[in-house]
């Protein structure tokens, strides 16, 4: 079994990050499964960032905390993680920024000094480093040239050149951790969650995503506004989060399919728009990248305390449709869903992700052919046209402004089939109905699709229940366990699946809780919608993604395995 863990870091402005992602690019290109893991501070320059990877010969699904291999740019990294390494673990460093005289084994490389030979800038240290690195992995040279090659384009010639420095030096100075061997399997593209997410959309009709950069949802933004000729869609990025949500209703008032991304502040700022959404029947799809709270908290950092106010967002009763992907497959399949319900049922649609599935790339295969576009029910013209008409499933038939014979009136004030207002007991009450009823029509469409997930043993009597990007840490954490397990994964949250959930919970003889939040907001919504309360849980707040060994430690005290 081939598996392999190292961390490299620096400051920020070091280009961690980007070289991390192409280490885990290096792996995937060889058959390996790659996971990486980025932190970083609310910094643009200085402070610390550090990424880790994780590769083996079978799919993954979360890094591991304990690697074998530091590769530091600076001291600060080497004082920070020392602790991390296993016993037979290694330092690969700088000598011109850092120094090791610790009980693990030193690994000196003049970096500082090749990128000055080269006569590149300080940045380019990382391709040197990468060189190292895949030279202490018996990675071949050739595939971290096509890899570098692929990043860089024509300005990849003084990282090649640095990339075989420290591909030879390491060759010539340093012993090998290990030869990874290539593995034969059918290709799978290393893909962060913002990615698959955003190609989602794209897949099921998007034309437009409006937004205003805020963590970690602004991983999105720089992935789109790059591909935007390519994918065929808009970018638009307004002065502020209130005029990106209403920007929006108007666009999606005009047929546009579109897309908005933020983060909770952001979305706390929007909640009259969404009330709107809900009121006009209009379909826009918001994602929401869940951070470590209140106010502005940790901004950099994940967490998954924002349930609640999202399920409850906006002021009134309506109908919305709440999704949370756990990977980057689901996150693509699962936008695509979303975007696909808010237009056929006319109703704002939330995709619940945070910063550990936003930003962390994985090797995944993703089935493209499982997203595309599910039109509505539109107007054909034949009566004189009534935005709002009153139907037996609540949806009423779409036009657009311009399309002959069709005036299409859309209002925040309560109205009646037309979009005149209305303020009598009884057309109030008619058209509350009328958005209510579209529930029905919904959770029967939910029925259909993967609204919860079951991993493990389908047939344990114990059960492990969470959601959202959480399920890589609980799947990592039941191979450690090793018992008889079940894992509840809960994907749909508005309408929640309560015909799914309780069917599991009631066969389970013990059950246990698993979120990033400190006060059980999923245990909470399953009471209030299956009345099965949770008693166990698993619970934690400190902007950092479960650690699958102490999880599985966790899980054993929990089921009372120890």
């Amino acid at each position: 079994m081939q598996e392999v863990s190292l961390l490299i870091g620096g400051q920020a402005g070091d280009g961690m990050m980007r070289a991390a992602e192409l280490i885990g690019r290096i792996f995937n290109r060889l058959g390996l499964y790659a996971f990486v893991i980025n932190d970083y501070g609310s910094l643009i320059r200085g402070g610390h960032n550090f990424c880790k990877i994780r590769a083996a010969d079978r799919q993954i699904w979360h890094h591991r905390e304990s690697v074998e291999l530091i590769a530091a740019v600076n001291q600060d990294t080497i004082a920070r993680h020392q602790k991390e390494l296993t016993g037979d673990g290694r330092v690969l460093y700088d000598e011109g920024a850092a120094k090791y005289e610790g009980p693990h084994e030193p690994l000196p490389i003049p970096l500082t000094t090749m990128v000055q030979e080269v006569g590149g800038i300080s940045i380019m240290k990382n391709s040197a480093m990468i060189g190292a690195i895949a030279s202490l992995y018996g990675v071949p040279l050739s595939v971290v040239e096509e890899v570098i090659n692929r990043a860089y384009g024509e300005k990849a010639a003084k990282n090649i050149e640095l990339v075989k420095r420290g591909y030879e030096f390491a060759a010539k100075n340093f012993k090998p951790i290990l030869k990874v061997e290539p593995v034969k399997r059918d290709p799978t593209p290393l893909i962060s969650g913002a990615e698959s997410l955003a190609l989602g959309a794209v897949k099921a009709g998007m034309k437009l995503y409006i937004t205003y950069p805020m963590t970690p949802s602004t991983a999105i933004l720089n992935y789109l506004g790059p591909a935007q000729d390519e994918l065929g869609i808009l970018l638009i990025h307004p002065e502020n989060e209130i005029a990106v949500a209403n920007m929006a209703l108007g666009a999606a008032y005009a047929g546009v399919r579109t897309m908005v991304g933020t983060a909770g502040g952001g979305f706390a700022l929007m909640q009259e728009a969404f009330s709107m959404a809900g009121q006009a029947e209009i379909p826009v799809v918001f994602v929401v990248g869940q951070r470590v709270a209140p106010a502005v908290g940790a901004p950099t950092y994940t967490a998954q305390a924002d349930l609640k106010f999202l399920l409850n967002a906006g002021h009134g009763e309506f109908p919305r449709i709440a999704v949370a992907p756990g990977d980057p497959e689901e996150a693509f399949v699962k936008t695509g869903e979303a975007m696909n319900l808010a237009w056929k049922y006319q109703s704002p649609a939330i995709v619940l992700v945070d910063k550990h599935l936003l930003e962390s790339y994985m090797s995944i295969g993703i089935d493209e052919n499982k997203v595309a576009v599910e039109p509505p029910e539109f107007a054909m013209g034949q009566e004189e046209y009534r935005r709002y008409r009153f139907t037996a499933s609540g949806v009423s038939p779409l036009a657009f402004p311009g399309q002959k014979g069709a005036v299409v009136k859309v209002t925040s004030y309560e109205h009646d089939e037309y979009g005149y207002a209305e303020e009598t007991a009884d057309g109030i009450q008619k058209m509350q109905e009328k958005r209510l009823r579209k529930l029905s029509s919904i959770i029967l469409d939910l029925k259909g699709r993967e609204t919860v997930k079951i991993h493990g043993d389908p047939a344990a009597e114990n059960l492990v229940v969470a959601w959202g990007s959480t399920k890589g840490a609980i799947l990592e954490a039941m191979s450690l366990v090793n018992r008889p397990l079940k894992f509840l994964q809960i994907i749909y949250l508005s309408p929640f699946p309560e015909w799914e959930v309780s069917r599991h919970l009631s066969k389970a003889r013990d059950v246990l809780l698993v979120e990033g939040n400190l006060t059980g907001q999923l245990g909470s919504l399953i009471t209030e919608q299956t009345g099965f309360r949770i008693k166990k849980a698993v619970l934690k707040n400190d902007g950092r993604p479960f650690d699958p060994v102490s999880l599985a430690e966790k899980i054993k005290e929990a089921f009372g395995w120890k």
